[in-house]
């Protein structure tokens, strides 16, 4: 038996390896980028917070969501206050976890105060798992937040290489939340509800790639029966439209919910949940009305809105 064994290590080596290789979990590090004494990019006429400030709290609503919807994903953050860790020490630290993935979070500016958007940077296009995870946190930004995705650039259109970039040892990608130079983007991620979609973009977009990645992988952390529609249907008295939920109170006048262009009520949960609040609009007697208008909702830009009962 012990010369068969012996044989098969030898006749079969790759396939050992394979073996001995496989996964049970995934290590991500998320990387809020700059901090301390570095802000990164100014909000336009600081009407809003800077750059560093922005990225910890996208980063942290990613990491909470990775978190409360997946299994078996370690979820490791380069900062989780306002302090800098130099780029070396961000590298070090996901190469020497032997992380899986690597996620550096950051907000753009250009002197041109008419650009704005998204952007996914990778080290080069020859990389294709980094290329094929900007690709889809670019097609979410577009399709869950509603953004202009500005696409995937390498060095070659930065004419200069990212640090965090070239020497991680993973799927790696930079991506760039919008301008803070242009007043629509700094508008739009300074809003608790801004912050949240784009994590949540970002963490669709990982999703995706690591169950596609890692197929013999349970990922899917089963929820509690009791979901936010199931608060809401304490009473039944017709049907709404949830557009959102938040952590923090929102205003319901915000200017993120105007293109709606209907009247948004908030409601307060009565739950252990961190997401304490949810915004509904309209009151529809029949769940056939309310389908007709979680139509109209949806192409307002509000792609994950549901109809829950009153």
């Amino acid at each position: 038996m012990r010369l068969l064994v012996i044989s098969l290590l030898l006749l079969c080596p790759w396939t050992v390896a394979s073996i001995l290789a496989q996964k049970s979990e995934v290590t991500v590090v998320i990387d809020p980028g700059h901090g301390g004494q570095d802000p990164g990019h100014l909000a336009i006429n600081n009407l809003g917070l800077p750059e560093k400030d922005l990225n910890l709290k996208i980063a942290l609503y990613l990491g909470g969501y990775i978190e409360k919807h997946l299994k078996n994903v370690r979820v490791i953050y380069t900062r989780t206050t306002d302090v800098y860790p130099s780029l070396k020490e961000r590298v070090d630290k996901a190469n020497s976890i032997r992380a899986d993935y690597f996620i550096s979070v950051h907000c753009n500016g250009n002197e041109r105060q008419s650009v704005h958007g998204t952007e996914s940077h990778v080290h080069t296009m020859s990389l294709a798992k980094s290329v094929a995870f900007a690709q889809e946190i670019e097609r979410q930004f577009s399709t869950r937040a509603g953004r202009k995705s500005r696409g995937v650039k390498d060095e070659r259109d930065l004419q200069h290489t990212l640090q965090v970039l070239k020497y991680t040892n993973m799927t790696s990608v930079l991506v760039e939340c919008g301008f803070l130079t242009h007043s629509g983007d700094r508008d739009f991620l300074n809003t608790t509800y801004g912050q949240e979609v784009i994590a949540s973009a970002i963490f669709r977009a990982f999703r995706g790639t690591i169950v596609k990645e890692y197929p013999s992988i349970s990922f899917v952390r089963e929820q509690p029966a009791t979901s936010t529609s199931g608060q809401v249907a304490s009473v039944t008295n017709g049907y709404a439209i949830q557009i959102a939920s938040s952590k923090e109170a929102m205003d319901p006048n915000d200017s993120w919910f105007k293109r709606l262009k209907m009247p948004v009520e908030r409601k307060e949960l009565n739950t252990s949940s961190a997401y304490k609040y949810i915004y509904l609009v309209g009151d529809y007697s029949s769940k056939q009305e309310a389908k007709a208008a979680l139509a109209q909702v949806h192409e307002s830009g509000f792609k994950d809105a549901i109809i829950v009962v009153r």
